[in-house]
């Protein structure tokens, strides 16, 4: 409780519904935010397939991706494997995703027989990154700019234990309390190996995807935004078509080569329904939150607009009410995913 930044999100956004009426009121749509990105579905707020956002971006700067539609026997999804040359381990997840559920590091045949067979849902299918380290940055384009910017980064530390050579996995993760609010998640996935005893100095990543529901802290480090690293972002985003708005999830080996646009990979980019997730950081108050919530909300906002007077619609009532309740289905489906 003494913590807000892991309060359900619809407390956090208390205030901001009502400044997102009022644009709605100004715009004469609730969801004004399907011109904020024209060529990403509903601008990237809803029922957006990460496989679509992927094919935007150039194939470079992301690993290899393979979309597995639900209900695809095992063979032939080994087939799509092999022939896209992704090998264990690898990441399956949602194609249509809820804030990181339902994501997994599938080491081997079983584990992925066995997602295979509870996903009631399109899954991506992704070759690991190599890179130890995890930030979100998130950028912001106006439609008349040739250049963007970079408005916060959040940088992600994972939850790694290291092994004394007395203490069980077990042990060293309930050692740390951010940590043992995992454990019910951690032992499904780790089951026996619990009981293991680590040895002096051997590191386990628990979670290999910087994912706040999962345990990841987030840190604020907005203060590493530079002119450097701004022009390697906006030189890889103006490349991708119909992009203003939005986060994008990237892994890197060092600071110094990201600066430089090497070494690194698109983890996701998303769209309208981005947070700018360096709020999260816990030395940041709710008051903070709501500053940087309301700051981003008014760059969407005002993108959209421009984008709408150049042509991109809105997204009528009708259409946007159903695509929101096929929403509410899909977190249903990945919600219940065990």
């Amino acid at each position: 409780m003494t913590h807000w930044e892991y309060w359900p999100f619809q407390m956090v956004y208390i205030p901001i519904y009502f400044l997102w009426a009022y644009y709605s009121i100004k715009a004469k749509s609730i969801f004004f935010f399907n011109a904020s990105n024209p060529t990403i579905k509903n601008g990237g707020f809803m029922m957006e397939s990460k496989k679509n956002i992927y094919d935007l971006i150039p194939k470079e700067y992301y690993p290899k991706t393979e979309l597995v539609k639900a209900g695809t026997s095992i063979d032939d999804i080994s087939k799509l494997l092999e022939a896209a040359e992704i090998t264990y381990p690898f990441i399956a997840k949602p194609d249509i995703g809820l804030r990181g559920s339902a994501v997994k590091k599938i080491e081997t045949f079983s584990d992925l027989k066995l997602y295979a067979e509870k996903a009631h849902f399109d899954f991506i299918v992704q070759n690991l990154i190599p890179y130890k380290n995890e930030i979100g940055v998130f950028y912001v384009r106006y439609p008349h700019e040739e250049e963007g910017r970079i408005t916060g980064i959040v940088a992600k530390e994972f939850l790694i234990i290291i092994g004394n050579g007395k203490a069980t996995i077990e042990e060293l993760i309930k050692e740390n309390p951010r940590y043992e609010l995992q454990f019910k998640v951690l032992k499904q996935e780790f089951g026996d190996r619990l009981h293991e005893v680590l040895p002096m100095g051997e590191k386990i990543n628990l979670v290999p995807y910087g994912n706040h529901a999962r345990g990841a802290k987030f840190l604020d480090v907005s203060h590493w935004i530079t002119p450097k690293l701004t022009t390697t972002f906006n030189e890889m985003c103006v490349q991708i078509p119909g992009f203003y708005f939005g986060r994008l999830d990237v892994m890197y080996d060092t600071f110094e080569a990201l600066e430089e646009g090497k070494n690194f990979s698109v983890v996701e980019l998303n769209g309208a329904a981005s947070e700018p997730t360096h709020i999260y950081d816990p030395k940041h108050s709710l008051l903070f939150a709501w500053k940087e919530l309301a700051r981003h909300i008014t760059y969407m906002y005002e993108i959209s607009i421009a984008n709408y007077q150049n042509g991109s619609p809105y997204l009528a009532h009708k259409e946007g009410m159903k695509e929101y309740r096929l929403h509410q289905m899909q977190n249903k489906k990945i919600v219940n995913f065990q």
